[in-house]
């Protein structure tokens, strides 16, 4: 199969995979519901109020913000990370090796792209809803404007695919599930830390500037702010285009790669 067409051969029936998915996790809706929810709870009182009485404020960009503003928004792409990358890189890992459920599905008219396709949907799905669950806790805390925070909402999409994405290529790198510790600990850790989630990132050395701007979540977490405060301006555009243009390569680098184990 010529490389062009693999992400041509993802069709409707893509969608029978993510109502799969979908499904299970409809089951199990409890531990899929409430951890989104209390999760950005935990953060902002253990951070935003406990580390915000010592930080009363946070100068970024020329602004100065209170410490539990400017860290509520981070807390929003980080939901839309977690849940997306940690849904696609250890279930999808688990489906192929211990349930075989992509062995189960293959036989079906559903292609290799479709089922991968499907798994990356489902992955953007919690992404997003883990973001509008968060964003509908930092508003009740009085911590967006409207309506431009409403522009979270796709974006958490666009950030889940990104993620999803990720998560998928590295369930399809990962020999043993222990492997999957090494992403988390030289990739998601790393941008919890270091993309400007808990402190600005202005006053830090030219070099974890740099490096923080390779990191996808940086950008996410700039237009969140953005929006989050009615800020949105063109140079959001640079952001944007970084994340469009990389989730369009993952998209295809991880669906290429897992499609290669998977038909081994």
């Amino acid at each position: 199969m010529n490389r062009p067409a693999l992400l041509g051969n993802i069709s409707y029936r893509a969608w029978y995979m993510w109502r799969r998915n979908v499904d299970v996790s409809l089951v199990t809706w409890k531990t899929n519901v409430i951890p989104p929810l209390l999760e950005p709870v935990l953060y902002i009182l253990a951070f935003g109020i406990g580390l915000g009485a010592y930080v009363q404020e946070i100068n970024s960009g020329g602004r100065v913000y209170g410490y539990l503003a400017f860290m509520a928004p981070g807390m929003v792409a980080v939901g839309i990370m977690f849940h997306s990358i940690f849904d696609t890189m250890y279930g999808a890992f688990v489906r192929l090796r211990y349930q075989k459920t992509f062995e189960a599905v293959i036989t079906t008219p559903l292609s290799a792209e479709d089922i991968l396709a499907g798994e990356i949907l489902s992955g953007a799905t919690k992404g997003l809803f883990a973001g509008a669950a968060i964003l509908l806790i930092i508003t009740l805390f009085g911590l967006a404007a409207y309506p431009s925070s409403l522009v979270i909402l796709p974006l958490a999409a666009l950030g889940g695919l990104l993620f999803a994405s990720f998560g998928l290529w590295f369930a399809a790198l990962a020999p043993y599930i222990d492997n999957l510790n090494l992403p988390v600990f030289l990739f998601v850790n790393p941008m919890f830390l270091f993309s400007g989630t808990f402190f600005p990132l202005d006053g830090m050395p030219r070099w974890v500037r740099l490096l923080a701007e390779l990191m996808p979540l940086t950008h996410l977490v700039d237009i969140t702010r953005a929006a989050t405060f009615n800020l949105l301006t063109a140079d959001l555009l640079w952001d944007l285009l970084y994340l469009l243009v990389l989730t369009a390569v993952m998209l295809y680098v991880s669906i290429r790669k897992m499609k290669g184990r998977l038909i081994k």
